[in-house]
């Protein structure tokens, strides 16, 4: 048996890891039928928080004395993060899950356009098109002023918004700051978010039916599962290369909303979500290109 080359591998980490955060996203919904919003997401948190510190400690990868610069900007990162949280998970408990996840797959074009206003990275003319199209496609998803247009198609978008400055502050870390570093920062601050919220709201803190507790204890594993694979698959492959299996995660969502909660979106939902994964994929191709094309060679004194 012919072994697996490095990118395939990697292609098959990012495969398993979209299905790990779509069964998530699946568990979640599901639990919002019986927990509300801020103890859901507390409790996921919670076990989050947890393993994270627990991997941390074992690799010996969780350092607390980080640059200063750094701290900042894991600071920032952080309040992205539950940014990203609260509006996704809240479109999640109210929106069909194949919406939900097929707007999140503009987040790599939202990416490239921030890149190139904010940070001044070089897009030409055919990824400014590819940006484009794509975010027509989201109209297509979204649809403003029909009736398949709520709050929560806008809630979606703004959480495209948090992991687009997410990513964005991800990239100017230091190679000194460790990923489990990050990622527990992250977790307890979504956590702490969860607990002021259930602190300063009318929310109720509920009883908790077994159902429900194998559903978060699912979704808690699935999301860890999720950060593992999707970080082993950066690492095996080329990002150019394994990336575009990323909407892979929208054929899962579709699958469990059909069958897990009888939802199946409309033939524009599909169509936009069709032209978002296009574009997307095709920005990562030109990208690629791009980055393995040969530029002047330097001349050499002798």
């Amino acid at each position: 048996m012919t072994p697996l080359s490095d990118n395939m591998r990697g292609a098959v980490l990012m495969m398993i890891s979209m299905a790990a955060f779509t069964f998530n996203d699946a568990c979640m919904k599901a639990a919002s039928d019986s927990v509300p919003f801020f103890q859901a997401v507390f409790l996921r948190g919670l076990g989050t928080s947890i393993l994270l510190i627990a991997f941390g400690l074992a690799t010996r990868s969780l350092r607390l004395r980080l640059p200063r610069r750094d701290q900042g900007r894991i600071a920032l990162r952080t309040l992205a993060e539950i940014g990203a949280a609260y509006f996704y998970i809240t479109a999640l408990f109210h929106a069909p899950l194949a919406n939900v996840t097929a707007i999140i797959q503009a987040i790599p074009l939202a990416v490239t356009l921030a890149g190139a206003v904010f940070l001044g990275a070089p897009v030409g003319w055919r990824r400014w098109s590819a940006i484009l199209v794509g975010f027509a496609g989201v109209l297509l998803i979204v649809r403003p002023g029909t009736e398949g247009f709520t709050l929560y198609s806008v809630y979606a978008l703004i959480s495209v918004a948090c992991v687009t400055l997410r990513d964005l502050v991800t990239r100017g870390l230091s190679g000194a700051v460790p990923s489990t570093a990050v990622a527990t920062s992250a977790a307890l601050g979504v956590m702490l978010f969860a607990a002021t919220g259930l602190a300063v709201s009318d929310e109720r803190w509920l009883p908790i039916a077994p159902l429900a507790w194998a559903q978060l204890t699912g979704a808690t594993l699935f999301l860890i599962f999720g950060y593992v694979t999707s970080v082993a698959a950066m690492r095996v492959g080329d990002v150019a290369v394994v990336s575009p299996f990323r909407y892979t995660a929208l054929v899962w969502a579709l699958l469990l909303g059909a069958v897990v909660f009888g939802e199946w979106p409309a033939g524009l939902t599909i169509l936009g979500a069709s032209i978002v994964v296009a574009t997307g994929v095709y920005t990562f191709h030109r990208e690629r290109r791009l980055a393995i094309r040969p530029g002047p060679v330097p001349l050499r004194m002798r």
